[in-house]
């Protein structure tokens, strides 16, 4: 009688998470909420209505980025014109040059490493809001073991990651372009070495901390997940076979609250993936076309013989290349741990 008592009240506490005031998403950051989808079931189809609305309001700004260009490449040839007067000193042509169009770089540059913190720090509070509610639908879905590990994991290293962004990544940015200009100008070996390593570091740091996260969060979900699993499947046998008459039934019953808890968790999971990547859409555009622009800027400089500005052109490109990654390893590890919730009990 007490085993039956027991039953009953596991019944009814995985029956108390699934409602859907519970397994409701959070609401979508201001940000992204211009570019969601009417749409939410759809996966793929919520994924191409994000981008569509994300281009089409981002394509009005693209005139900015070409402008910029345009005047780095009238700055190339009025250098290469005033190099060839006679009498004129070469290496106080490319000081002016490099000087100039670090100016012009500087201030956009500035204000994309701002966006990309802006958006580290949206995703990462959308996320303290996101997994909690995966968290309760797996646990509903009888992935207790699971949900808590997936968790814990996923918290613990996003905040790691935001951390590093906002204290180290982001510091280590402004000293890297600093550095690039200055190298251009002064065309030192000690200061060029310097660059090249911060470049490195920042590299390897993001990468380390997404090698960490992704292995953390497979082993974690195979372990904890076979565990559950048993559980589950323990819990079920243990219910058929001791109510009598009625065991097979309320098994059955146990099952079908299950997948219900599984669908609601997958519609949450979906909703927010798709919220996830309408906060990243507009900055994700905003630099990289940035840096695809400063790549092309400086294919065409090379051409005036312009060496040390195409150089530093190139190396700013790369600086925003460094500014996408550390925006999107946010993005791909809150995605990467909706993945690892969805997949629920192996």
């Amino acid at each position: 009688m007490r085993k039956l008592i027991l039953m009953i009240v596991l019944l009814a506490l995985l029956i108390v998470p699934v409602s859907a005031m519970e397994i409701e998403p959070p609401d979508v950051p201001d940000s992204g909420e211009k570019y969601m989808p009417e749409n939410t079931e759809s996966f793929m189809e919520g994924i191409w209505q994000i981008v569509l609305s994300a281009v089409d309001a981002f394509f009005p700004e693209i005139s900015q980025s070409l402008s910029t260009c345009a005047i780095i490449i009238a700055i190339m040839i009025l250098t290469t014109i005033v190099d060839n007067f006679p009498g004129n000193s070469g290496n106080t042509v490319h000081l002016v040059s490099a000087v100039l169009i670090g100016i012009l770089l500087l201030k956009p540059t500035g204000t994309l490493i701002q966006l990309g913190l802006n958006t580290v720090s949206e995703m990462t509070n959308y996320g303290k809001l996101l997994l909690p509610v995966l968290t309760s639908a797996l646990a509903a879905q009888g992935g207790v073991s699971t949900s808590a590990s997936l968790y814990a994991v996923a918290v613990l290293f996003i905040a790691i990651l935001s951390s590093a962004v906002t204290a180290v990544i982001v510091p280590m940015l402004y000293l890297y372009f600093c550095l690039t200009v200055v190298n251009s100008a002064l065309g030192e070996g000690m200061i060029g070495s310097l660059r090249a390593f911060l470049k490195w570091l920042i590299t390897w740091s993001l990468k380390i901390i997404l090698y960490s996260f992704t292995g953390f969060m497979s082993i974690t979900g195979v372990v904890s997940g076979s565990a559950d699993a048993s559980a589950v499947k323990a819990m079920k046998l243990t219910i058929s076979g001791m109510v009598p008459v009625v065991g097979g039934i309320i098994s059955d019953a146990s099952e079908s609250i299950l997948v219900s808890a599984g669908v609601m968790k997958s519609a949450a999971g979906v909703y927010g993936i798709l919220a996830v990547i309408a906060v990243f859409i507009g900055p994700f555009l905003k630099i990289g076309v940035q840096y695809l622009m400063l790549k092309s800027t400086a294919a065409v400089c090379s051409i005036f013989s312009g060496k040390e500005e195409a150089a530093l052109i190139k190396d700013f490109s790369g600086g925003m290349g460094m500014v996408l990654g550390m925006t999107a390893t946010v993005c791909l590890m809150l995605l990467i741990s909706v993945v690892c919730f969805m997949k629920g009990v192996s």
